[in-house]
């Protein structure tokens, strides 16, 4: 599944990363190892590289078998998991059987938590240009001690663009709304905080629900979708449970399930979350150069809008809708286009509550909020086709009439 094609390259830079990590033998802690601007790997070289730069930060101290969990790797801008998000997980797991007999790599769930020294929490982002398809990505790991509650190391390397799948997996496919929450923040903190640190609270206290999470989307992406509604729903009356991921995924289960009404009722709630949050981005999906909805995914729009306006009445928040667009075609276009979009939805929300059309404006980005930013115009770059709606707080009639006329 990798095959290693720069085994000199990636050896300078490993030994390099051992070096310094040796270097500080007497000190109380590792220093984290980062792979060097214009260094970048072929990415499965750069996963490799990572991971043996983490582990020979802790291997050595290491008495016995050590039990390692990890929480599956995340996307940092999207919050999605995505082929090569997997492929990460899965060379983990290989390359650790392969060079550190010290650890035992273990699945992320709830039956494996109580038996773990160690949560292994990993990111990919985006570096370079967010419009331009060059560029690359920078993994991030970090292993998190759960005794101590503190990183006990951390490593980061840098991976060529070409030939990584970003192709989301089923359940981040599906979503209709972006899952980047607190939560993901916090796993993405974690994975580049250095070695010493104390791990953010949170992050921890959410893995209960995140070990449950986990599972339910194992079981969505496999079509077991009766067995992920009732993970999803458990996970829900976990302790950290009460976050964008779960309901969502209550409401992906329901609607696979045919169950309108409490699919409509779990939409709700993902955006009842979200707007607490001050901030939603929809997957609306449209037809090219068009401001129609493309009939193929828009069965669930209606309900989508009438949520959105219902919650959004009930915050008495001003609304600014945002349209967005991908990276094909001139950047006036796509600004008139995302602008055009983002009026569409204004008005959809307004005939859903009439009270809202003093209170939301619209406006458009084209492509210059990319997350994806690959131009590929189907399901990978979804994201980037999308329509948030931020809160601007609408204090007296004043504001509220002011904001509209922007």
């Amino acid at each position: 599944m990798f095959r290693l094609r720069r085994r000199t390259l990636q050896a300078v830079i490993v030994s390099g990363f051992m070096a310094a990590a040796l270097a500080v033998g007497g000190c109380a802690h590792p220093v984290a190892v980062t792979q060097s601007r214009g260094s970048e790997l072929a990415f499965d070289e750069a996963v490799d590289t990572a991971v043996d730069a983490l582990f020979e930060q802790t291997h050595r101290r290491v008495i016995g078998k050590r039990t390692v969990v990890i929480d599956p790797v995340l996307e940092a801008g999207s919050g999605n998991q995505t082929g090569a998000t997997r492929l990460i997980d899965a060379r983990i797991a290989e390359r650790v059987a392969e060079r550190f007999p010290g650890f035992e790599i273990a699945q992320f769930h709830p039956l494996n938590m109580a038996k773990a020294r160690y949560v292994l929490t990993g990111t990919m982002s985006r570096i370079g240009p967010p419009v331009s398809a060059a560029g690359g990505y920078q993994i991030d790991l970090a292993l998190a001690d759960l005794k101590t509650r503190s990183i006990t190391a951390q490593a980061s390397s840098r991976a060529l663009a070409q030939g990584v799948d970003t192709t989301p997996t089923v359940f981040y496919r599906d979503s209709p709304v972006r899952l980047h929450d607190s939560i993901v923040e916090r796993a993405v903190t974690t994975s580049r905080t250095p070695p010493g640190q104390p791990v953010v609270p949170e992050y921890l206290e959410s893995m209960p629900a995140g070990t449950l999470l986990a599972e339910a989307t194992n079981a969505y992406n496999a079509d077991r979708i009766e067995q992920a509604l009732a993970l999803y729903t458990q996970a829900l009356s976990a302790t950290g449970g009460d976050q964008i991921r779960v309901h969502n995924g209550i409401y992906l289960a329901n609607w696979r399930l045919g169950r309108v009404d409490d699919a409509e009722q779990a939409f709700g709630r993902v955006v009842a979350s979200n707007l607490a949050h001050r901030h939603l981005g929809v997957k609306f999906l449209f037809k090219t150069d068009s401001t129609d909805f493309w009939p193929e995914v828009s069965s669930a729009y209606a309900f989508w809008l009438r949520q959105i306006a219902k919650q959004a009445a009930t915050s008495k928040a001003c609304l600014h809708v945002v349209g967005h667009a991908s990276r094909t075609g001139s950047e006036q276009h796509n600004d008139q286009l995302s602008q055009r979009r983002a009026e569409y939805i204004k008005q959809r929300l307004e005939s859903e509550s009439a009270e809202l059309a003093t209170r939301t404006r619209a406006s458009g980005m084209g492509f210059r909020e990319n997350l994806i930013g690959t131009g590929t115009d189907d399901m990978r770059d979804a994201l980037d086709r999308r329509v948030e709606f931020k809160i601007d707080e609408c204090r007296d009639a004043s504001a509220v009439s002011a904001i509209a006329a922007r």
